[in-house]
């Protein structure tokens, strides 16, 4: 598989949570720092990077400001330098709770305090020294083993997840991580939590918690007995092994979990590439074949398919469409269009794709009809995670509503029925509507809602009521939004 965008290493961002469950934050003004935050937003997120030449030291930058932690020798500490000094150098010590210590390097002394009262001045590690990491990215992700180059996958046969695959293809490489008692847990696509004996359990049970650490910018997961997740034995199944250091082989990259989709034309069949390289709507079942790859282009916000053998959907001959392109190019890129629970496609010579007599697809229409219309089901979300620009979406406390501004995140599940999916959250109720464009948890039956999917890693969602849902003042989830942009997107 060509790499061509398909497999980008997310950049580990994070947040730095103290005693006080305050977050480390980098202001503009004065470039000063001070951990007063209740909740993780920009300001609050950081990147830790390797000190050229030195393996135990790191620097660590403030991805608001994309300035540097500094510590001078009276403990005086500040987010000022452009670029990395002496005086940025911190070692990060973990600790057995998970939580690091962060010393200065020059200075040999720790990094803490509260609210404004920070400094780098301790000569020991006391609550106040110690941070948990939160990371800032979405926590739906590929997990990819460094020393194997495998995917983590779920295997329903041995009841397992093993870091065998070349490819994360399909549902089962989705790997959902959850945060909470400042841990992190593994999450697989139908809902359970990996052990650190290789086990797949229903509830986060002590021996499925993890510490994360990092080592030359990959992951490494500790489990409560000082041992690393790794890969063992030939089909490479996800346990703790023996090693009490990460090595290689407990060290892993985060993916980007892009879009798998499957497509339905009007005559009811799989858009297919089963039977060679043309893209043709002629199959019944829904699998390997069946199944595309979709990447949104952040400047056009045209799209691409990407086949499991290996080729991107692009305009050829007459029209015709095949999955043989092997870049990215004018003609592989697609306009979608969103028609409620239908999707078109217009390709680069400006007409649209369809479906003609014998299945193939070909773009030589000037209209959108039936037979130019399909349904576009994503497959590789049963559970879904979404953030706005304001935070993680998030049940509110003692009520049937949605908060949108929340550091912490509560994993929901999706549903699909004839281009509409259904949202269910904790206690099995369903989201739905209330009056004044609320949104609500606590449904006994399900509503419709429509995905569009609009800018990569993005998506619109449509209510019954042809509003979308956006990120109120309030903080509560609403449908009133008109246009599906700015606060109306959700990463997922």
């Amino acid at each position: 598989m060509p790499t061509n965008g398909l497999h980008q290493v997310l950049k580990i961002q994070f947040g730095l949570v103290n005693d006080t469950d305050r977050y480390l934050t980098a202001e503009s003004f004065g470039f000063k720092v001070n951990a007063s935050a209740p909740s993780l937003k920009r300001k609050q997120t950081w990147v830790l990077e390797p000190e050229p030449g030195r393996d135990a030291a790191v620097l660590l930058r403030s991805s608001h400001l994309g300035r540097y932690l500094s510590a001078e020798e009276d403990g005086r500490v500040a987010c000022e330098a452009e670029r990395p000094g002496r005086d940025c150098r911190f070692l990060v010590l973990p600790q057995p709770d998970g939580r690091w210590a962060l010393q200065s390097e020059p200075h040999g002394r720790f990094f803490g305090g509260t609210e404004d009262q920070l400094s780098c001045f301790a000569t020991a590690i006391t609550p106040a020294e110690l941070w948990t990491v939160h990371l800032a990215i979405h926590p739906q992700a590929h997990l990819l083993s460094v020393s194997r180059r495998r995917y983590a996958h779920l295997c329903p046969r041995e009841d397992e997840i093993m870091a065998d695959s070349n490819t994360p293809w399909g549902v089962d490489a989705l790997i959902t991580l959850i945060f909470q008692n400042r841990q992190y847990c593994l999450k697989s696509c139908d809902s359970r939590f990996l052990r650190s004996d290789g086990r797949l359990v229903w509830e986060p049970e002590a021996r499925a918690c993890y510490t994360l650490e990092f080592k030359a910018g990959k992951l490494a997961f500790k489990d409560c007995d000082g041992r690393y997740l790794a890969p063992v034995g030939p089909a490479g199944t996800l346990r703790a092994g023996r090693n009490t250091r990460p090595g290689k082989d407990e060290l892993f990259d985060l993916e980007e979990s892009h879009p798998q989709v499957v497509l339905v034309a009007a005559n009811h069949r799989y858009v297919s590439v089963r039977q060679g390289v043309n893209v043709s709507a002629n199959q019944d079942e829904e699998l390997d074949h069946e199944t595309f790859l979709m990447q949104i282009d952040q400047e056009t916000k045209k799209c691409t398919f990407y086949a499991r053998t290996g080729g991107y959907w692009t305009l050829v001959t007459h029209g015709g469409i095949q999955a043989t392109a092997t870049q990215v190019s004018a003609n592989t890129m697609f306009e979608m269009e969103w028609r409620g629970r239908r999707v078109a496609l217009k390709a680069s010579n400006g007409r649209y794709v369809c479906m003609k007599k014998n299945g193939q697809l070909a773009a030589i229409s000037d209209f959108v009809g039936e037979d130019e219309e399909f349904t576009l089901k994503l497959i590789n979300r049963p559970i879904l995670v979404l953030r706005g620009l304001d935070g993680f979406v998030c049940h509110r406390r003692g009520s049937n509503q949605l908060d949108t501004n929340r550091s912490v995140y509560d994993v929901f599940h999706l549903s699909f029925s004839d281009g509409a999916y259904q949202i269910r959250g904790r206690g099995g109720g369903f989201w739905h509507t209330g009056s004044h464009g609320s949104v609500c948890s606590d449904g006994e039956r399900a509503e419709d809602f429509l995905f569009e999917f609009r800018e990569r890693g993005r998506l619109a969602i449509r209510a019954r009521s042809g509003k979308y849902l956006r990120g109120g003042a309030s903080g509560l989830l609403r449908a009133d939004a008109d246009a599906p942009a700015g606060v109306a997107l959700w990463e997922y």
